[in-house]
C-alpha cells in the first residue's frame, strides 16, 4: 500500500513537485502503482487521507430555488409559466432551460422531484436541510458537513475537515466537538486570512508556544473548564497543523489556469465550486458552497434566470470535472434548497414558500445517476408518486457514504441522539447496499 506519512506538494496541474521523491514512494508499494499515472497517485494519496476514501460536496441554494425553474418544469401550464423545458444527455428527462450545461451531464445526475417537508420558514428550513431535525428548544445538532467529517476523515489530517464556502448554515458541530466545525471562507478568490506563520516564527517554535499555551490552560481545565480547553486546543492543534501545510495551497485558485476557472464561472458560487474541487482532491472530507439569492417572491423569472448562469456552468463543470478525473463515484455531490416555491404565480409576478413538493439533485457516490425519482403531476402541486421526506434523504446520503444513520451519540444534555431519526433510504438510487473503501 502506498504510505501516506509524508505531504504532498500539488502543482497547479496536478502534479507533485518533487517527482524523484514521490517515484521512490511509489517503488516502495506495490507494483502496479508504477504504472499509474502522477494525477492518479496524487488522487489515491487523497483518498487514503479519508476512511473508506469518500467525501461530499454540498451545494446549497440559500432562499430555495423555485423548483419550476429547475428540475422540474410544467412548460404550457399556468403554473409552469413562461419557463421552457429542454432535453437533456438522457432520453425522456427534461429540465428548465437556462441549465443546458447541466442537462449535458444528466447521466450522471439523479433527480429527485418529489422531496417535501413541513418547514416553511427559511431559518427552520436550513436546519432541517442540514440536520434532517426541525429546531427544538436548545436541543444542537450537528450539521451534515460535521457528522460526515467526522466519520469519513482522519484526525490527522493537516487541513480542515469540513470547509464551508459562502453563506453557509454553519451549524455547531454540537456534540462532535470543534475539531468538525465549519472552517469559513467567504471570498474562494482570496486565501484564507493569517494561513502563514509571523515573521521570525517557524513550525518549532510555534510547537513550542501552542505546548505553553497547553500548560497555563491546565489549571483552568482542572477547575472545570475541561471541555472548553478541549475545544480550544482542538482549533488550536486544527491551526497550526493547517498553517504549516503544503496542502494549503489548494485554497489558493490562482494556481488554475484561467481556461478552467471561467468554464466554471467567475462568480463567487462558481469559484467555490472549483475550490471545493480542489479541496476534495487534495483529502477535504466534505465542501458546502452556498448561493444566496433565491427567494424570489418577486420577478422570480427574470431573477432566476440569472441565477442560473451562475449555477448552471459552475454546477456541470464540477460533475464533469469530477467524473473526468475519476472522483465522482466517491464524491457525493448534492444540489439542494431549504424548500421549493409555489405552483401559484402572484401578483408581483413571484412565487412563494412551498415545502410540499420540491426537488433536489445528487450526483456520484455511490448513487445512480441518469434517472428520475418522484413526479408532481401535470402542474407541479402534489406528489403524485414516490415521496420523499427529508429523513429519507438523508438516510440516502448517509448509506450512499457508508454511515450508519442510526449511528448514536451522547449528546451535551447526556441524552442519546440519532444521526436520522425516522425515514428510509431510497433504495432504488443506491448502486449497492454500502459503499466499501
Amino acid at each position: 500500500m502506498l504510505t501516506t506519512n509524508w505531504h504532498l506538494q500539488v502543482t497547479p496541474d496536478g502534479c507533485v513537485s518533487d517527482r524523484r521523491l514521490f517515484l521512490k514512494q511509489i517503488a516502495a508499494g506495490t507494483a502496479g502503482l508504477s504504472a499509474i499515472g502522477w494525477l492518479d497517485a496524487v488522487r489515491l494519496e487523497a483518498a487514503q487521507l479519508r476512511k473508506k476514501g469518500m467525501a461530499c460536496i454540498l451545494l446549497f441554494q440559500r432562499g430555495a430555488p423555485s423548483q419550476f425553474e429547475t428540475f422540474d418544469p410544467k412548460p404550457g401550464t399556468a403554473t409552469g409559466g413562461p419557463t421552457k423545458a429542454i432535453s437533456t444527455s438522457v432520453p425522456g428527462i427534461e429540465i428548465a432551460e437556462g441549465w443546458e450545461k447541466t442537462a449535458k451531464q444528466m447521466k450522471h445526475i439523479a433527480l429527485l422531484r418529489s422531496v417535501f417537508s413541513r418547514e416553511g420558514n427559511h431559518e427552520r428550513a436550513v436546519y432541517l436541510l442540514h440536520t434532517s431535525y426541525a429546531p427544538s428548544g436548545s436541543v444542537k445538532h450537528p450539521g451534515l458537513g460535521s457528522i460526515i467529517s467526522n466519520e469519513l476523515s482522519e484526525p490527522n489530517f493537516d487541513l480542515p475537515h469540513f470547509v464551508s464556502i459562502g453563506p453557509g448554515a454553519n451549524l455547531s458541530p454540537s456534540y462532535l466537538g470543534m475539531s468538525y466545525a465549519p472552517f469559513v471562507v467567504q471570498d474562494p478568490n482570496r486565501m484564507p486570512m493569517n494561513v502563514e506563520l509571523p515573521s521570525g516564527v517557524d513550525a518549532s517554535r510555534l510547537k513550542r508556544r501552542l505546548g505553553l499555551v497547553d500548560k497555563l490552560s491546565k489549571d483552568f481545565a482542572e477547575a472545570g473548564g475541561k471541555i472548553r480547553v478541549e475545544d480550544q486546543q482542538a482549533l488550536q492543534k486544527a491551526a497550526a497543523s493547517m498553517v504549516t501545510s503544503p496542502r494549503i495551497k489548494a485554497f489558493d485558485l490562482s494556481l488554475e489556469k484561467d481556461a478552467v476557472r471561467d468554464r466554471y464561472g467567475r462568480s463567487t458560487f462558481g469559484q467555490g465550486c472549483l475550490l471545493a474541487r480542489r479541496l476534495v482532491e487534495t483529502g477535504v472530507t466534505c465542501v458546502e458552497v452556498a448561493m444566496g439569492g433565491w427567494d424570489t417572491h418577486d420577478d422570480n423569472f427574470n431573477r432566476t434566470k440569472r441565477l442560473a448562469e451562475q449555477n448552471d456552468p459552475a454546477f456541470a463543470s464540477l460533475v464533469e470535472d469530477l467524473a473526468a478525473r475519476g472522483m465522482l463515484d466517491r464524491t457525493l455531490v448534492i444540489w439542494m434548497g431549504e424548500f421549493g416555491r409555489t405552483p401559484n404565480i402572484n401578483a408581483r409576478t413571484g412565487r412563494d414558500h412551498y415545502p410540499r413538493a420540491f426537488s433536489v439533485a445528487v450526483a456520484g457516490g455511490g448513487l445512480k445517476g441518469g434517472m428520475v425519482i418522484g413526479n408532481t403531476g401535470k402542474d407541479g402541486r402534489e406528489i403524485k408518486d414516490r415521496p420523499i421526506s427529508v429523513q429519507d434523504l438523508f438516510c440516502t446520503i448517509y448509506e450512499a457514504l457508508d454511515i450508519n444513520p442510526r449511528k448514536e451519540h451522547i449528546s451535551a444534555e447526556k441524552r442519546p441522539m440519532k444521526y436520522v431519526d425516522g425515514g428510509e433510504s431510497v433504495k432504488e438510487l443506491l448502486k449497492k447496499a454500502t459503499v466499501k473503501g
